[in-house]
């Protein structure tokens, strides 16, 4: 059959060579020609496949070009804002000198967890002490003198003044020495705390002594000028002791020491930063986005951050913070985020990806991001209809990874061309539809 098929041209071919040659037994005319050949079944065979192979070049026309393209759907559809950024101390303490000095002891060291009240850096402190005792000193000598310009009936309370004041004295030794305890370790809190409470009260019974003494004598010109001489003696030695205790520096508040710039045997002056202490409290996270973003942010939004230095072990966050200016030379506005059960690992300054989710739905009607021409601007697709494709207007809602949700001028089940489709406007077409993005969660 195929032979005959193949020959029937040929026939025609001889045919109208006999004709031109002057064959009276040729065909008359190429119509005869070709209904001699048509009477044939080769020749019939010939025609219908030529007929078959014309319909299907007119279907395919009528049919238009394949184009990829992508059906409208509904899907869950998560938007995120993504930013990085880094962990933030609750504050910042840097723990300066308060008198210039040389450096006895230094008593922690980076990454070290200090509680409030514990001894950092001691500077030298002999000379310090010994104003002190010579202030002490100066307070007995005025006391005696006011001893002395006062009558007989006034001196027992005078004697109950000058035993209120070594009662005094004897408590703030017991407290240094608790609390020089309490450094080394060898004393606990409570008994620092103990010795606290006996100075407070010997120091308020010295207090009732001195006005008991005052009302029970005479207030002559030599009294009240030893009673004079006496304050001033006692102020000398609150300023004495006020300036050993600056001769040690303690922490502030409970906290984490994350910077040293001090050694012993290293000289001071006033002022001169030697620690930076990250207070201990709730862990947060900074982060700033485009100012693009600020409309789409809210308090309250729940995020997820992982850590570049762990990027196994994510963890929640929360939006607790935006800043109410924006940065003009960046661009970017300031997000702090709260940590609620913040990781072990996180450390201050630490640097954190964060995405904060800023809008959910699970039922969307959405298309592939790259469907979406002109997204910026004024947004449209070309949809396919009836077999051709046409600009369609649409109005974009929530925007995640790879999909954006289409708020209007589509519907479900609607087909769109992908950007790769060679096709225009008006063109005949069908859609070679295309797997959309694979929903992911991001970190």
């Amino acid at each position: 059959m195929s032979r005959r098929v193949a020959a029937a041209p040929r026939r025609w071919a001889r045919a109208r060579r006999r004709c031109t040659n002057g064959d009276m037994d040729a065909p008359a005319s190429p119509r005869r020609a070709v209904a001699t050949l048509l009477r044939s079944r080769a020749g019939r065979a010939a025609v219908g496949i030529v007929l078959v192979l014309a319909a299907v070049a007119a279907v395919r026309a009528a049919r238009g070009t394949a184009a990829p393209g992508y059906a409208v759907e509904r899907r869950p559809l998560v938007q995120r804002v993504v930013a990085s950024g880094r962990v933030m101390a609750p504050a910042r303490i840097q723990v300066g000198a308060v008198a210039t000095g040389k450096v006895a002891a230094v008593r922690v060291d980076e990454g070290d967890a200090v509680r409030a009240g514990d001894l950092l850096v001691r500077l030298d402190d002999a000379e310090a002490r010994a104003a002190l005792s010579q202030a002490r000193a100066q307070v007995l000598q005025a006391a005696a003198r006011l001893e002395q310009s006062r009558g007989p009936a006034a001196r027992g309370a005078t004697e109950a003044l000058r035993q209120a004041e070594l009662r005094v004295e004897l408590a703030e030794r017991a407290r240094e020495r608790a609390r020089s305890l309490a450094d080394a370790g060898s004393a606990s809190v409570a008994q620092l705390d103990d010795a606290e409470q006996a100075l407070a009260l010997a120091r308020s019974a010295r207090e009732s002594a001195l006005a008991q003494a005052a009302a029970a004598a005479g207030a002559g010109p030599d009294q009240r000028l030893a009673e004079a001489a006496l304050a001033a003696a006692r102020g000398a030695e609150e300023v004495a002791r006020a300036r050993l205790e600056d001769r040690q520096l303690r922490a502030p508040a409970a906290a984490t020491v994350i910077l040293r710039e001090v050694e012993p045997g290293d000289t001071v002056t006033a002022g001169a930063r030697l620690l930076v202490l990250a207070r201990a409290g709730e862990t947060r996270l900074s982060v700033e986005p485009d100012e693009k973003n600020l409309a789409l942010l809210r308090v309250g939004q729940p995020a997820r951050a992982v850590a570049d230095a762990f990027p196994d072990a994510p963890f929640e966050a929360t939006v607790s913070f935006l800043a109410p200016s924006v940065d003009p030379a960046r661009g970017t506005v300031e997000v702090r985020l709260a940590v609620p059960a913040p990781p072990p690992f996180l450390r201050p300054d630490m640097t954190v990806s964060v995405n904060v989710e800023v809008g959910r739905k699970a039922d969307a009607l959405v298309v592939p991001a790259d469907a979406v021409r002109d997204a910026g601007g004024s947004p449209w697709v070309l949809a396919v209809r009836g077999g051709r494709a046409e600009r369609r207007a649409v109005r974009l809602g929530l925007r995640g990874d790879g999909l954006v949700e289409i708020a209007g001028g589509l519907a479900a089940g609607d087909e769109v061309l992908a950007p790769s489709a060679a096709v225009v406007e008006g063109g005949r077409v069908r859609v070679r539809r295309l797997p959309g993005p694979e929903l992911g969660r991001a970190l």
